[in-house]
Protein backbone atom coordinates (compact mmCIF):
# COMPACT_ATOMS: atom_id res chain seq x y z
CA UNK A 1 0.00 0.00 0.00
CA UNK A 2 1.35 3.31 -0.96
CA UNK A 3 -0.28 5.02 2.71
CA UNK A 4 -1.43 8.37 0.93
CA UNK A 5 -4.57 7.24 0.43
CA UNK A 6 -8.12 5.33 1.83
CA UNK A 7 -11.62 4.83 -0.17
CA UNK A 8 -14.73 4.44 1.21
CA UNK A 9 -17.20 1.58 -0.87
CA UNK A 10 -20.65 0.92 0.41
CA UNK A 11 -23.00 -1.59 0.69
CA UNK A 12 -25.41 0.06 -1.70
CA UNK A 13 -26.40 3.46 -3.35
CA UNK A 14 -27.02 6.05 -0.68
CA UNK A 15 -25.52 4.62 2.11
CA UNK A 16 -24.10 7.56 3.21
CA UNK A 17 -20.53 7.34 1.26
CA UNK A 18 -20.22 11.15 0.19
CA UNK A 19 -20.75 12.79 3.38
CA UNK A 20 -18.38 10.64 5.11
CA UNK A 21 -15.76 11.18 2.46
CA UNK A 22 -16.67 15.01 3.43
CA UNK A 23 -16.35 14.47 6.96
CA UNK A 24 -12.97 12.64 6.49
CA UNK A 25 -11.81 15.30 4.43
CA UNK A 26 -12.10 17.77 7.29
CA UNK A 27 -10.90 15.74 9.54
CA UNK A 28 -8.11 14.82 8.00
CA UNK A 29 -7.62 18.81 7.32
CA UNK A 30 -7.96 19.81 11.24
CA UNK A 31 -5.39 17.01 11.76
CA UNK A 32 -2.88 19.41 9.47
CA UNK A 33 -2.53 16.95 6.14
CA UNK A 34 -3.32 18.06 2.94
CA UNK A 35 -5.97 15.62 1.35
CA UNK A 36 -7.86 16.27 -1.52
CA UNK A 37 -11.15 14.44 -2.82
CA UNK A 38 -11.41 12.08 -5.75
CA UNK A 39 -14.22 9.88 -7.39
CA UNK A 40 -13.69 8.77 -10.55
CA UNK A 41 -16.86 8.82 -11.94
CA UNK A 42 -20.06 10.44 -10.60
CA UNK A 43 -23.50 10.21 -12.01
CA UNK A 44 -25.41 13.48 -10.67
CA UNK A 45 -27.60 16.35 -12.70
CA UNK A 46 -25.84 18.62 -9.46
CA UNK A 47 -23.17 20.21 -11.29
CA UNK A 48 -20.52 22.59 -11.05
CA UNK A 49 -18.39 24.85 -13.23
CA UNK A 50 -14.69 25.35 -11.80
CA UNK A 51 -12.79 28.76 -11.80
CA UNK A 52 -11.21 27.09 -14.94
CA UNK A 53 -14.96 26.45 -16.71
CA UNK A 54 -14.87 22.95 -16.21
CA UNK A 55 -17.83 20.97 -14.94
CA UNK A 56 -18.06 18.07 -11.93
CA UNK A 57 -20.09 16.79 -9.75
CA UNK A 58 -21.16 18.90 -6.39
CA UNK A 59 -20.23 15.85 -4.13
CA UNK A 60 -16.91 16.34 -5.06
CA UNK A 61 -17.33 20.28 -4.82
CA UNK A 62 -18.75 19.65 -1.29
CA UNK A 63 -15.75 17.42 -0.14
CA UNK A 64 -13.21 19.88 -1.62
CA UNK A 65 -14.40 22.55 0.45
CA UNK A 66 -14.28 20.17 3.60
CA UNK A 67 -11.01 19.85 2.48
CA UNK A 68 -10.25 23.25 2.22
CA UNK A 69 -8.96 23.45 -1.40
CA UNK A 70 -10.28 24.72 -4.84
CA UNK A 71 -12.49 22.52 -6.37
CA UNK A 72 -10.83 20.89 -9.54
CA UNK A 73 -11.80 18.21 -12.09
CA UNK A 74 -8.77 15.48 -11.06
CA UNK A 75 -11.51 15.20 -8.35
CA UNK A 76 -13.81 13.81 -10.76
CA UNK A 77 -12.68 13.04 -14.13
CA UNK A 78 -16.04 11.56 -15.37
CA UNK A 79 -18.96 12.63 -14.78
CA UNK A 80 -22.54 11.41 -16.44
CA UNK A 81 -25.95 13.40 -17.12
CA UNK A 82 -28.62 11.51 -17.32
CA UNK A 83 -30.71 13.07 -19.77
CA UNK A 84 -34.78 12.35 -20.84
CA UNK A 85 -34.20 9.62 -23.14
CA UNK A 86 -32.49 6.67 -21.44
CA UNK A 87 -29.43 8.75 -22.66
CA UNK A 88 -26.45 10.24 -20.36
CA UNK A 89 -24.01 13.32 -21.42
CA UNK A 90 -20.68 11.87 -20.72
CA UNK A 91 -18.53 14.75 -19.39
CA UNK A 92 -14.47 14.01 -19.58
CA UNK A 93 -11.89 15.86 -17.36
CA UNK A 94 -14.85 18.87 -17.35
CA UNK A 95 -15.52 18.85 -20.66
CA UNK A 96 -19.06 17.00 -22.47
CA UNK A 97 -17.70 14.50 -25.20
CA UNK A 98 -21.05 13.53 -25.97
CA UNK A 99 -24.08 11.40 -25.07
CA UNK A 100 -24.90 7.21 -24.97
CA UNK A 101 -27.24 5.15 -23.85
CA UNK A 102 -26.02 2.69 -20.74
CA UNK A 103 -25.12 -0.07 -23.51
CA UNK A 104 -22.93 1.97 -25.65
CA UNK A 105 -21.02 3.88 -22.45
CA UNK A 106 -20.78 0.06 -20.81
CA UNK A 107 -18.40 -0.55 -24.50
CA UNK A 108 -16.75 2.90 -23.70
CA UNK A 109 -15.80 2.73 -19.98
CA UNK A 110 -12.70 0.69 -20.67
CA UNK A 111 -11.56 3.32 -23.10
CA UNK A 112 -11.28 5.92 -20.02
CA UNK A 113 -9.21 3.73 -17.71
CA UNK A 114 -6.39 5.52 -18.33
CA UNK A 115 -7.36 8.66 -18.42
CA UNK A 116 -8.70 7.82 -14.79
CA UNK A 117 -5.47 6.25 -13.69
CA UNK A 118 -3.39 9.04 -15.41
CA UNK A 119 -5.45 11.70 -13.53
CA UNK A 120 -5.16 10.11 -9.94
CA UNK A 121 -1.37 9.64 -9.56
CA UNK A 122 -1.44 13.54 -10.58
CA UNK A 123 -3.53 14.26 -7.59
CA UNK A 124 -2.02 11.97 -5.05
CA UNK A 125 1.26 13.69 -6.13
CA UNK A 126 -0.14 16.79 -4.85
CA UNK A 127 -1.46 15.51 -1.40
CA UNK A 128 -0.89 14.21 1.67
CA UNK A 129 -3.91 11.87 1.62
CA UNK A 130 -6.41 11.50 -0.66
CA UNK A 131 -10.14 10.19 0.36
CA UNK A 132 -11.09 8.14 -2.60
CA UNK A 133 -15.44 7.32 -3.10
CA UNK A 134 -16.71 4.57 -4.65
CA UNK A 135 -20.56 4.29 -6.23
CA UNK A 136 -23.20 2.14 -5.44
CA UNK A 137 -22.19 -1.44 -4.37
CA UNK A 138 -18.69 -2.71 -5.15
CA UNK A 139 -20.83 -6.46 -5.32
CA UNK A 140 -23.20 -5.44 -8.66
CA UNK A 141 -21.73 -8.68 -10.09
CA UNK A 142 -23.60 -7.85 -13.56
CA UNK A 143 -21.43 -4.64 -14.26
CA UNK A 144 -18.08 -5.59 -12.58
CA UNK A 145 -16.58 -6.32 -15.76
CA UNK A 146 -16.42 -2.73 -16.68
CA UNK A 147 -15.94 -1.34 -13.61
CA UNK A 148 -14.19 1.99 -13.20
CA UNK A 149 -15.26 3.16 -9.84
CA UNK A 150 -14.85 0.55 -7.00
CA UNK A 151 -12.58 -2.32 -6.80
CA UNK A 152 -10.70 -1.48 -10.07
CA UNK A 153 -9.98 1.83 -8.63
CA UNK A 154 -9.01 0.54 -5.46
CA UNK A 155 -6.51 -1.62 -7.64
CA UNK A 156 -5.65 0.99 -9.54
CA UNK A 157 -4.78 3.24 -6.41
CA UNK A 158 -3.67 1.01 -3.98
CA UNK A 159 -6.23 1.73 -1.72
CA UNK A 160 -7.36 0.31 1.24
CA UNK A 161 -11.30 -0.01 1.76
CA UNK A 162 -13.86 0.57 4.50
CA UNK A 163 -17.12 -0.69 3.47
CA UNK A 164 -20.22 1.19 4.87
CA UNK A 165 -23.18 0.02 5.36
CA UNK A 166 -26.83 2.00 6.47
CA UNK A 167 -28.90 0.66 9.03
CA UNK A 168 -31.60 2.98 8.75
CA UNK A 169 -32.71 0.97 5.83
CA UNK A 170 -32.87 -1.93 7.96
CA UNK A 171 -30.32 -5.55 7.09
CA UNK A 172 -27.27 -3.79 7.55
CA UNK A 173 -25.40 -7.12 8.82
CA UNK A 174 -26.73 -8.76 5.72
CA UNK A 175 -25.31 -6.09 3.47
CA UNK A 176 -22.03 -5.82 4.72
CA UNK A 177 -21.63 -9.66 4.68
CA UNK A 178 -23.44 -10.33 1.25
CA UNK A 179 -21.47 -7.88 0.07
CA UNK A 180 -17.90 -8.77 1.20
CA UNK A 181 -19.02 -12.83 0.39
CA UNK A 182 -19.84 -11.51 -3.39
CA UNK A 183 -16.19 -10.19 -3.72
CA UNK A 184 -13.10 -12.07 -4.94
CA UNK A 185 -10.63 -12.91 -3.06
CA UNK A 186 -7.98 -10.19 -3.44
CA UNK A 187 -10.97 -7.85 -3.67
CA UNK A 188 -12.09 -9.12 -0.60
CA UNK A 189 -8.49 -8.19 0.55
CA UNK A 190 -8.66 -4.96 0.28
CA UNK A 191 -11.78 -4.57 2.91
CA UNK A 192 -10.06 -3.38 6.08
CA UNK A 193 -12.75 -2.17 7.92
CA UNK A 194 -16.87 -1.56 8.09
CA UNK A 195 -18.45 1.66 9.05
CA UNK A 196 -22.24 1.32 10.07
CA UNK A 197 -23.85 4.73 9.26
CA UNK A 198 -27.20 6.44 10.05
CA UNK A 199 -27.94 4.66 13.51
CA UNK A 200 -30.66 5.54 15.82
CA UNK A 201 -30.02 4.42 19.54
CA UNK A 202 -28.21 2.82 22.24
CA UNK A 203 -25.15 1.30 20.54
CA UNK A 204 -24.92 -1.42 23.22
CA UNK A 205 -27.54 -3.17 21.84
CA UNK A 206 -25.91 -3.83 18.52
CA UNK A 207 -22.50 -4.93 20.48
CA UNK A 208 -23.44 -8.80 19.71
CA UNK A 209 -24.20 -8.13 16.19
CA UNK A 210 -20.96 -5.94 15.76
CA UNK A 211 -18.85 -8.92 17.37
CA UNK A 212 -20.61 -11.56 15.34
CA UNK A 213 -20.21 -9.52 11.75
CA UNK A 214 -16.30 -9.47 12.99
CA UNK A 215 -15.86 -13.10 13.67
CA UNK A 216 -18.02 -13.85 10.24
CA UNK A 217 -15.77 -11.84 8.00
CA UNK A 218 -12.46 -11.44 10.01
CA UNK A 219 -12.81 -7.89 9.39
CA UNK A 220 -13.38 -5.25 12.52
CA UNK A 221 -15.96 -2.58 13.05
CA UNK A 222 -14.40 1.03 12.91
CA UNK A 223 -17.72 2.68 14.40
CA UNK A 224 -20.97 3.33 14.16
CA UNK A 225 -21.98 6.50 12.93
CA UNK A 226 -25.03 8.37 14.60
CA UNK A 227 -27.65 9.36 12.85
CA UNK A 228 -26.56 13.06 12.62
CA UNK A 229 -28.64 15.95 11.13
CA UNK A 230 -25.38 17.43 9.09
CA UNK A 231 -27.06 19.87 5.95
CA UNK A 232 -24.65 19.91 2.83
CA UNK A 233 -25.84 20.30 -0.61
CA UNK A 234 -27.03 17.00 -1.67
CA UNK A 235 -25.19 15.20 -4.89
CA UNK A 236 -28.51 14.18 -6.94
CA UNK A 237 -32.32 14.19 -6.86
CA UNK A 238 -32.59 11.07 -5.24
CA UNK A 239 -32.21 13.62 -1.98
CA UNK A 240 -34.95 12.98 0.63
CA UNK A 241 -34.72 16.98 0.31
CA UNK A 242 -37.16 16.93 -2.04
CA UNK A 243 -39.91 15.15 -0.62
CA UNK A 244 -39.60 17.34 2.85
CA UNK A 245 -40.79 20.94 4.08
CA UNK A 246 -38.37 22.99 5.31
CA UNK A 247 -38.15 25.90 7.15
CA UNK A 248 -41.76 27.75 9.22
CA UNK A 249 -41.35 31.22 7.89
CA UNK A 250 -44.59 33.40 6.77
CA UNK A 251 -43.39 33.54 3.36
CA UNK A 252 -44.21 30.27 1.26
CA UNK A 253 -41.55 29.11 -1.79
CA UNK A 254 -42.71 26.15 -4.19
CA UNK A 255 -39.80 25.54 -6.02
CA UNK A 256 -41.46 23.17 -9.12
CA UNK A 257 -39.87 19.12 -9.00
CA UNK A 258 -38.94 18.67 -12.69
CA UNK A 259 -38.05 15.18 -13.96
CA UNK A 260 -34.30 16.10 -14.60
CA UNK A 261 -33.98 19.06 -11.89
CA UNK A 262 -30.57 20.26 -11.77
CA UNK A 263 -28.85 22.07 -9.34
CA UNK A 264 -31.54 22.06 -6.69
CA UNK A 265 -28.40 23.29 -4.21
CA UNK A 266 -29.23 26.61 -5.35
CA UNK A 267 -32.05 27.03 -3.25
CA UNK A 268 -30.38 25.44 -0.25
CA UNK A 269 -29.23 28.94 1.17
CA UNK A 270 -32.83 30.39 0.79
CA UNK A 271 -34.52 27.44 2.73
CA UNK A 272 -32.22 29.03 5.56
CA UNK A 273 -34.13 32.41 5.70
CA UNK A 274 -35.57 32.94 9.05
CA UNK A 275 -38.81 34.00 6.90
CA UNK A 276 -39.17 30.91 5.03
CA UNK A 277 -40.62 28.01 4.48
CA UNK A 278 -40.00 26.14 1.31
CA UNK A 279 -41.10 22.77 -0.18
CA UNK A 280 -40.65 21.46 -3.77
CA UNK A 281 -44.13 21.06 -5.58
CA UNK A 282 -45.15 17.76 -7.71
CA UNK A 283 -48.70 18.58 -8.23
CA UNK A 284 -50.91 21.52 -9.14
CA UNK A 285 -52.13 21.57 -5.55
CA UNK A 286 -48.84 21.97 -4.15
CA UNK A 287 -48.10 25.23 -6.14
CA UNK A 288 -51.26 26.66 -3.59
CA UNK A 289 -50.52 29.25 -1.14
CA UNK A 290 -46.99 29.53 -2.27
CA UNK A 291 -45.75 33.03 -2.21
CA UNK A 292 -42.79 32.82 -4.55
CA UNK A 293 -42.88 30.32 -7.02
CA UNK A 294 -39.19 29.10 -8.21
CA UNK A 295 -38.86 26.85 -11.79
CA UNK A 296 -35.40 25.32 -10.96
CA UNK A 297 -32.60 23.96 -13.60
CA UNK A 298 -33.03 21.10 -15.80
CA UNK A 299 -30.62 19.22 -17.76
CA UNK A 300 -33.81 18.73 -20.63
CA UNK A 301 -35.39 22.19 -20.20
CA UNK A 302 -38.01 21.40 -23.30
CA UNK A 303 -38.67 17.72 -22.12
CA UNK A 304 -39.77 18.74 -18.61
CA UNK A 305 -41.59 21.84 -19.83
CA UNK A 306 -43.68 19.51 -21.81
CA UNK A 307 -44.13 17.06 -18.89
CA UNK A 308 -45.13 20.06 -16.77
CA UNK A 309 -47.93 20.81 -19.29
CA UNK A 310 -49.14 17.19 -18.93
CA UNK A 311 -48.88 17.32 -15.26
CA UNK A 312 -51.18 20.23 -15.14
CA UNK A 313 -48.26 22.37 -13.75
CA UNK A 314 -48.16 25.25 -16.17
CA UNK A 315 -51.64 26.97 -15.49
CA UNK A 316 -51.27 27.56 -12.09
CA UNK A 317 -47.44 28.91 -12.61
CA UNK A 318 -48.89 31.15 -15.24
CA UNK A 319 -52.07 32.36 -13.29
CA UNK A 320 -49.69 32.70 -10.05
CA UNK A 321 -47.23 35.30 -12.06
CA UNK A 322 -50.69 36.95 -13.92
CA UNK A 323 -51.79 37.58 -10.41
CA UNK A 324 -48.76 39.53 -9.35
CA UNK A 325 -47.09 36.50 -7.22
CA UNK A 326 -43.11 36.27 -7.86
CA UNK A 327 -42.22 33.52 -10.05
CA UNK A 328 -38.48 33.20 -10.87
CA UNK A 329 -36.67 31.08 -13.35
CA UNK A 330 -32.76 30.16 -12.65
CA UNK A 331 -31.04 28.14 -15.71
CA UNK A 332 -33.59 25.95 -17.87
CA UNK A 333 -36.25 27.01 -15.78
CA UNK A 334 -35.51 30.60 -16.89
CA UNK A 335 -35.79 29.02 -20.64
CA UNK A 336 -39.27 28.41 -19.93
CA UNK A 337 -40.40 31.51 -18.91
CA UNK A 338 -39.91 32.57 -22.72
CA UNK A 339 -42.07 32.56 -25.46
CA UNK A 340 -40.59 29.56 -27.89
CA UNK A 341 -37.61 26.91 -27.18
CA UNK A 342 -35.84 25.90 -30.29
CA UNK A 343 -33.23 22.97 -30.19
CA UNK A 344 -32.67 22.56 -34.21
CA UNK A 345 -29.31 20.26 -33.65
CA UNK A 346 -31.13 17.72 -31.14
CA UNK A 347 -29.08 19.03 -28.41
CA UNK A 348 -31.59 17.90 -25.35
CA UNK A 349 -33.70 15.16 -26.99
CA UNK A 350 -36.50 14.54 -29.77
CA UNK A 351 -38.18 17.76 -29.53
CA UNK A 352 -36.82 20.47 -32.20
CA UNK A 353 -39.45 23.24 -30.68
CA UNK A 354 -41.73 24.14 -27.90
CA UNK A 355 -43.99 27.20 -26.72
CA UNK A 356 -42.72 28.26 -23.20
CA UNK A 357 -44.82 29.96 -21.09
CA UNK A 358 -44.48 33.35 -22.50
CA UNK A 359 -44.24 35.72 -19.67
CA UNK A 360 -40.57 37.33 -20.71
CA UNK A 361 -40.20 38.21 -24.23
CA UNK A 362 -37.37 35.76 -24.62
CA UNK A 363 -36.76 33.17 -27.53
CA UNK A 364 -33.84 30.42 -26.52
CA UNK A 365 -32.15 28.10 -28.80
CA UNK A 366 -30.08 25.35 -27.87
CA UNK A 367 -27.02 25.18 -29.36
CA UNK A 368 -24.18 22.21 -29.24
CA UNK A 369 -21.60 24.58 -27.78
CA UNK A 370 -22.35 24.52 -24.04
CA UNK A 371 -21.28 27.06 -21.46
CA UNK A 372 -19.90 26.32 -18.03
CA UNK A 373 -17.72 29.27 -16.15
CA UNK A 374 -17.59 30.83 -13.08
CA UNK A 375 -19.84 34.00 -13.84
CA UNK A 376 -21.44 37.49 -12.13
CA UNK A 377 -24.10 39.23 -12.52
CA UNK A 378 -24.38 42.87 -11.60
CA UNK A 379 -28.34 44.38 -10.28
CA UNK A 380 -29.52 46.94 -12.96
CA UNK A 381 -31.62 48.85 -11.03
CA UNK A 382 -34.71 47.71 -13.26
CA UNK A 383 -36.91 46.83 -9.93
CA UNK A 384 -37.61 49.45 -7.55
CA UNK A 385 -38.04 46.51 -4.65
CA UNK A 386 -33.87 45.56 -5.12
CA UNK A 387 -33.50 49.35 -5.28
CA UNK A 388 -30.54 48.44 -2.35
CA UNK A 389 -28.83 45.80 -4.21
CA UNK A 390 -28.40 48.28 -7.24
CA UNK A 391 -24.95 48.14 -8.87
CA UNK A 392 -24.11 45.11 -6.82
CA UNK A 393 -22.09 41.73 -7.73
CA UNK A 394 -23.72 38.37 -7.32
CA UNK A 395 -20.94 35.96 -7.58
CA UNK A 396 -22.29 32.35 -8.86
CA UNK A 397 -21.43 30.19 -11.82
CA UNK A 398 -23.64 28.84 -15.52
CA UNK A 399 -23.92 25.88 -16.71
CA UNK A 400 -26.07 25.67 -19.73
CA UNK A 401 -26.17 25.30 -23.75
CA UNK A 402 -29.33 27.77 -24.59
CA UNK A 403 -28.54 31.17 -25.68
CA UNK A 404 -31.19 33.82 -25.13
CA UNK A 405 -32.64 36.62 -27.69
CA UNK A 406 -34.62 38.92 -26.07
CA UNK A 407 -37.33 41.32 -27.35
CA UNK A 408 -38.56 44.87 -26.87
CA UNK A 409 -40.47 44.46 -23.82
CA UNK A 410 -37.82 42.66 -21.59
CA UNK A 411 -35.89 44.52 -19.07
CA UNK A 412 -32.44 43.37 -17.66
CA UNK A 413 -32.76 43.42 -13.92
CA UNK A 414 -29.64 41.42 -13.63
CA UNK A 415 -26.65 42.28 -16.46
CA UNK A 416 -25.94 40.95 -18.77
CA UNK A 417 -28.32 38.16 -19.07
CA UNK A 418 -30.81 38.54 -16.04
CA UNK A 419 -34.43 39.38 -17.48
CA UNK A 420 -37.72 40.53 -16.58
CA UNK A 421 -41.39 41.38 -17.39
CA UNK A 422 -42.55 45.15 -17.77
CA UNK A 423 -44.20 44.70 -13.98
CA UNK A 424 -40.97 42.93 -12.27
CA UNK A 425 -42.70 40.13 -10.55
CA UNK A 426 -41.42 37.70 -12.86
CA UNK A 427 -37.74 37.10 -13.54
CA UNK A 428 -34.70 34.69 -14.84
CA UNK A 429 -31.25 34.70 -14.42
CA UNK A 430 -28.64 31.72 -16.19
CA UNK A 431 -26.86 32.25 -12.50
CA UNK A 432 -26.30 29.25 -10.26
CA UNK A 433 -25.38 29.73 -7.22
CA UNK A 434 -27.12 33.28 -6.81
CA UNK A 435 -28.85 32.85 -2.81
CA UNK A 436 -25.33 32.12 -1.56
CA UNK A 437 -24.45 35.15 -0.01
CA UNK A 438 -27.98 35.79 1.56
CA UNK A 439 -28.53 39.34 -0.36
CA UNK A 440 -30.65 38.13 -2.97
CA UNK A 441 -32.53 35.83 -0.53
CA UNK A 442 -33.40 38.48 1.74
CA UNK A 443 -34.24 40.72 -0.98
CA UNK A 444 -36.96 38.50 -2.21
CA UNK A 445 -38.68 37.79 1.28
CA UNK A 446 -38.75 41.49 1.71
CA UNK A 447 -40.72 41.68 -1.18
CA UNK A 448 -42.53 38.79 -1.12
CA UNK A 449 -44.01 40.37 2.57
CA UNK A 450 -44.74 43.34 0.95
CA UNK A 451 -47.02 41.72 -1.62
CA UNK A 452 -48.59 39.91 1.14
CA UNK A 453 -49.07 42.72 3.11
CA UNK A 454 -47.04 41.54 5.81
CA UNK A 455 -44.70 44.00 8.11
CA UNK A 456 -41.69 44.48 7.57
CA UNK A 457 -39.17 42.44 9.54
CA UNK A 458 -35.82 44.49 11.19
CA UNK A 459 -33.20 43.72 9.03
CA UNK A 460 -31.07 41.23 9.94
CA UNK A 461 -27.32 40.16 8.72
CA UNK A 462 -26.97 37.70 5.81
CA UNK A 463 -26.23 33.98 6.44
CA UNK A 464 -23.62 33.08 3.87
CA UNK A 465 -23.55 29.42 2.64
CA UNK A 466 -19.67 29.58 2.86
CA UNK A 467 -20.06 30.54 6.21
CA UNK A 468 -23.04 27.26 7.11
CA UNK A 469 -20.86 25.15 5.21
CA UNK A 470 -17.82 25.61 7.60
CA UNK A 471 -19.99 24.68 10.48
CA UNK A 472 -21.87 21.49 9.30
CA UNK A 473 -18.19 20.74 8.14
CA UNK A 474 -17.11 20.75 11.39
CA UNK A 475 -20.26 19.65 13.72
CA UNK A 476 -19.68 16.47 10.90
CA UNK A 477 -16.10 15.94 12.14
CA UNK A 478 -16.84 16.30 15.26
CA UNK A 479 -19.20 13.32 15.41
CA UNK A 480 -16.62 10.96 13.39
CA UNK A 481 -13.94 12.09 15.43
CA UNK A 482 -16.26 10.73 18.39
CA UNK A 483 -17.72 7.49 16.85
CA UNK A 484 -14.77 6.31 14.38
CA UNK A 485 -11.77 4.37 15.57
CA UNK A 486 -9.40 7.02 14.17
CA UNK A 487 -6.22 5.67 15.59
CA UNK A 488 -6.98 3.10 13.41
CA UNK A 489 -7.83 4.72 10.65
CA UNK A 490 -5.00 6.73 10.56
CA UNK A 491 -3.00 2.83 10.54
CA UNK A 492 -4.69 1.74 7.97
CA UNK A 493 -4.46 5.35 5.49
CA UNK A 494 -0.83 5.26 6.43
CA UNK A 495 0.45 1.04 6.42
CA UNK A 496 -2.43 -0.14 4.32
CA UNK A 497 -3.66 -2.25 7.02
CA UNK A 498 -4.65 -2.25 10.41
CA UNK A 499 -2.34 -4.02 12.78
CA UNK A 500 -3.07 -5.24 16.02
CA UNK A 501 -6.66 -4.56 16.26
Amino acid sequence: MRGKCIMLQGTGSSVGKSLLCAGLCRLFRQDGLAVAPFKSQNMALNSYATAQGLEMGRAQVTQAQAAGIEPSVMMNPVLLKPTGDKRSQIICMGKPIGSMTAMEYHRYKPALRGLIQQTYDALEARCDAVVIEGAGSPAEINLKEGDLVNMWMAKAADAPVLLVGDIDRGGVFAALYGTVMLLEPEERARVKGLIINKFRGDVEILKPGLRMIEARLGIPVLGVVPWTDVDLEDEDSVSERLTRQSGSGEVTVAVVRLSHISNFTDFQALSLHPGVTLKYALRPGDLEGADIVILPGTKNTIGDLVELKNRGMLAPIVRHARRGGLLLGVCGGYQMLGSVLRDPDGVEGDISEAAGLGLIDMEVTFHPTKRTAQAAGQVTGALDWLAELNGERIEGYEIHSGESAFGEGVRLWMGPDGACNAAGNVLGTYLHGLFDDGRLADALVRRARAIKGLPEEPAAPALTMADYREAQFNKLADVLRQSLDMDAIYRILRDGDIGVH
